[in-house]
């Protein structure tokens, strides 16, 4: 009865969750960085920071935030400062000697599970625009009439369909070719990814709620 339905969210959520933005640039980064394992762990984090804004946006309360310039606000302040702080971090990037293959090894192991998972929890958390993603798909597309329970479904669905997404794309760009293409010039990456987080986080901070 609700598949017509379902199959609207999730083709919506997929042309959303394609575009890059800056869930992508956070797991592209971490990936490359520090290695599959903490790409995988920030995927991780993206996608549970869905039921976030699922659970939210059945409760009522992103519609309370819709409607509050001043509550708005404080989430795009929010997230955009987070941006510009790993933007920055990664804009001091050293280059490493690559002759020296463990400080590759020590780099990767540097970065805990717990480190990437929220990196990419409140890269997504955050974000003001997936605020108004969330809040447009279960106002507009998903019709008021549809059983909670049915809602939850979608959300859980949205969830683990992002984690899996972004899972594809710490897979690929932590592939030993593609690590290994960055080697020498990792620094660079880094600082070029730190510049893409920084013109995000400028680009949210001027965010206006339509």
């Amino acid at each position: 009865m609700y598949w017509t339905e379902f199959f609207t969210v999730a083709l919506i959520h997929l042309l959303a969750v394609a575009s890059p933005g800056p869930d992508f640039a956070v797991v592209v980064r971490e990936s490359v960085a520090h290695g599959r394992r903490a790409g995988t762990w920030t995927a991780l984090g993206v996608g549970s920071a869905i039921f976030l804004h699922v659970g939210y946006s059945l409760l009522g309360i992103g519609l309370i935030v819709s409607q509050s310039i001043l509550l708005f606000n404080v989430l795009k302040w929010l997230a955009a400062a987070y941006l510009l702080y790993i933007g920055f971090k990664a804009l001091r990037a050293r280059a490493a000697d690559p002759a020296d293959s463990a400080a590759v090894e020590t780099a990767m192991a540097q970065r805990s599970a717990r480190s990437a998972y929220v990196a990419g929890f409140m890269t997504n958390g955050l974000n003001p625009k997936a605020t108004l993603f969330f809040l447009s798909l279960f106002t507009v597309v998903i019709n008021p009439h549809t059983p909670l329970l049915v809602q939850a479904a979608y959300g859980a669905y949205l969830a683990f369909a992002t984690a899996f997404w972004f899972c594809l794309v710490a897979l690929l760009f932590s592939q030993a070719r593609v690590r290994a293409g960055f080697t020498r010039m990792g620094h660079w990456f880094d600082r070029a990814m730190g510049a893409v987080l920084i013109a995000l986080g400028v680009k949210i901070a001027f965010t206006q709620m339509k």
